[in-house]
């Protein structure tokens, strides 16, 4: 009987393990652009902030949220270091960076692009 549940609490063990380092990664890492350094999801597209946003809040909703998806985060994600997590107004989460929410292009089709920078003179490539 031992042997059976020596792998049982060795499976839940490495479950749990698996679930705080989930928890603890970082939703977005950083990249080479043409741009220098930049923040990117974890297909590598670029991630981008939005001027017009206040602090832990989102501005971009509907149209804009459509031209620009917000990196969404999971409902029981939680803050760490300088990442935050910010409800946007439908009530979803999105991940934050030094309090500035962000976002992907979607006029960016592969990774490393940054053709979203400058948008309107209030899109920028978000920076580590």
């Amino acid at each position: 009987m031992k042997q059976i549940l020596r792998p049982a609490i060795l499976a839940a063990a490495l479950i749990a393990a698996s679930a705080a380092l989930a928890q603890t990664a970082a939703p977005a890492k950083v990249a080479d652009t043409s741009k220098g350094k930049a923040l990117v999801d974890a297909k590598g597209m670029t991630l981008y902030t939005f001027d017009r946003d206040a602090a832990g809040k989102s501005a971009c909703n509907g149209q804009c949220a459509q031209n620009w998806p917000p990196l969404m985060a999971a409902a029981s994600a939680s803050a760490s270091g300088d990442w935050s997590v910010v409800t946007r107004d439908d009530g979803s989460k999105q991940w934050a960076y030094k309090g500035k929410p962000l976002y992907l292009w979607v006029k960016d089709t592969k990774p490393g692009e940054v053709t979203g920078d400058g948008v309107n003179n209030v899109w920028h490539v978000a920076m580590p």
